[in-house]
């Protein structure tokens, strides 16, 4: 059954699987909690809910221990039994109170509904209020200006410290804070006194400038709650793209694999006819087995074997290339002479520089010692380099070859031709695979675009560095400078067996002769 017309399965085929829908989850969260405007804010309401649960469980018992101490020190002027009841109200409100705080933190957070959990915690905390407040009407003589002075400090502390703890849900504050200021405000009133109404309008006017600065300070932790959301999603996003690009890079590593083979297969399937054509097409050109009765079929023979070889040689350094990016080249290292390789590179490309009218210039420092090395690798860089000059320079140009030490102890050859240049903007492209120059395309022989690469793969394989410096229609300047650790250096000659021992008898006899001489002088000097 075909499910190419089902929308729902093609939704499901594309969504991520894993831990890149999770992260992809993750990050969709973090943007709406970022992205909802509003002064509720209500994709903080589960936050600002745990955090004032958290403060009550972590204070569960300093207020009812102020609590304890405000009944005690009241019992100078009000009635025990009248203390002991409204103690014991206080503590069954707070009771209930910390028994939903309790039961908030076990529910997962997906289970949790955030307008029932807040109308319950505000119902508690309302409670906890109204029984703080009914200390304001416990007995108290009218004329005991102490008493209403410790009510009045210990209601303005309560309420300051229940808004400290309900500051990241303001309606809970004003559930718990409100009843204990009516209270206060009830009783100074009934005082009927201008000095208790002045205590009744400071009261109102404490838990007014108390209302601001717990505003004040809601404000600060959703602030923080929002740059916390926002870490969440740049690491949540750090994350999604740290997945992208493995799941890219394992990609890219599965498609080289699959180069590679492709390109092991090939070589052979085109190797193999390959040979074929060259040695029966070499047959033809050479007319082994006769002359042909056609003059042109000679040509076409050498025709055919030329665009063999062209075509095998592009399919070594099409492999060459796929083995130095892969890591699968290896560098069968022995000492080599630079001089010797550059040399031998020249004598096999002096025939067709002598076609061009081509100068090729040697500058090589003498006494050069050997480099560790590969020499085949080193071989290909000469005539890679060197090929290339030969055929973008233009007829009676020049090409200076330069071998030489580096200040820091290396050695490098430098390949400078009098060729068409390249466009500075165009340098990047022409060290990439398959890229040449505009100019030097129209200007020279066709070529392939992977000489300079392979011989940039080379020599960083060696360890080495490369450059190239071109100004257009002055020619081109390219260097490869291999570093020191490269550099064979001469070793002192070990002495032999017989010569150190000669040396060690010699050296201990002209000891035993200056100690005879200074003996004999000292005897003279005494005598």
């Amino acid at each position: 059954m075909s499910t190419g017309s089902n929308p729902a399965l093609l939704g499901e085929a594309e969504q991520p699987t894993g831990p890149a829908r999770l992260t992809a989850r993750s990050v969709q969260d973090a943007r709406e909690r970022l992205t909802y405007k509003s002064d509720t804010r209500p994709e903080f309401d589960y936050e600002l809910l745990l955090m004032f649960v958290k403060n009550e469980l972590s204070a569960s018992l300093a207020i009812p221990l102020l609590a304890v101490i405000v009944a005690l020190a009241s019992m100078f002027w009000a009635p025990a039994n009248e203390l002991i009841l409204w103690l014991s109200t206080v503590l069954v409100s707070k009771g209930i109170l910390l028994a939903l705080c309790r039961e908030f933190t076990k529910r997962p957070r997906g289970e949790v509904n955030i307008l029932q959990w807040r109308s319950k915690l505000m119902a508690a905390e309302f409670l906890y209020g109204v029984t703080w407040a009914g200390v304001a009407f416990i007995s108290i003589g009218s004329n005991d200006h102490s008493a209403h002075m410790f009510l009045f400090a210990c209601m303005t502390v309560v309420i300051a410290m229940r808004m400290m703890f309900a500051s990241t849900v303001m309606p809970i504050v004003y559930a718990g804070t409100i009843p204990m200021t009516v209270a206060l405000v009830l009783r100074f009133a009934l005082l009927d006194t201008p000095f208790y109404w002045a205590m009744a309008a400071m009261a109102v006017g404490v838990h007014m400038y108390f209302v601001f600065l717990m505003k004040g300070l809601n404000t600060t932790v959703l602030t923080m709650l929002e740059y916390r959301a926002e870490k969440e999603l740049l690491i949540t996003e750090l994350e999604q793209a740290k997945s992208i690009s493995d799941e890219a890079r394992r990609r890219a590593e599965s498609a080289n694999i699959a180069k590679s083979r492709f390109l092991a297969t090939m070589s052979h399937e085109l190797r193999t006819p390959l040979n074929a054509v060259l040695g029966f097409s070499e047959v033809m050109k050479a007319e082994i087995l006769g002359p042909h009765s056609v003059p042109t079929y000679k040509e076409y023979a050498k025709d055919i074997h030329e665009s063999g070889q062209h075509l095998l040689n592009l399919i070594n350094e099409i492999l060459d290339l796929s083995r130095i990016e892969a890591g699968r080249y290896e560098l069968q290292e022995e000492a080599v002479t630079l001089a010797d390789v550059v040399e031998d590179c020249t004598r096999l490309q002096k025939l067709r520089a002598e076609k061009k009218g081509l100068k090729i210039i040697q500058n090589f420092q003498e006494g050069l010692p050997q480099i560790w090395a590969d020499e085949r690798a080193i071989r290909q860089v000469c005539l890679n380099l060197l090929s290339n000059a030969i055929k973008f320079t233009p007829s009676d140009g020049t090409i200076s070859l330069t071998i030489g030490t580096t200040e820091s102890g290396g050695q490098y050859l430098s390949v400078n031709d009098t060729g068409p240049g390249i466009p500075e903007d165009e340098i990047p492209r022409v060290l990439k695979s398959f890229g040449q120059g505009s100019l030097a395309h129209e200007t020279a022989e066709g070529g392939t675009g992977l000489g300079l690469p392979i011989v940039m793969g080379l020599v960083e394989l060696h360890g080495g560095t490369f450059d190239i410096k071109s100004k257009l229609r002055q020619g081109t300047l390219v260097t490869i400078t291999l570093p020191r650790e490269r550099v064979m250096q001469a070793l002192p000659r070990l002495s032999e067996p017989g010569e150190a021992q000669s040396e060690e008898h010699s050296a201990e006899g002209q000891g035993a002769w200056r100690e005879r001489h200074n003996t004999r002088h000292a005897q003279r000097n005494i005598a």
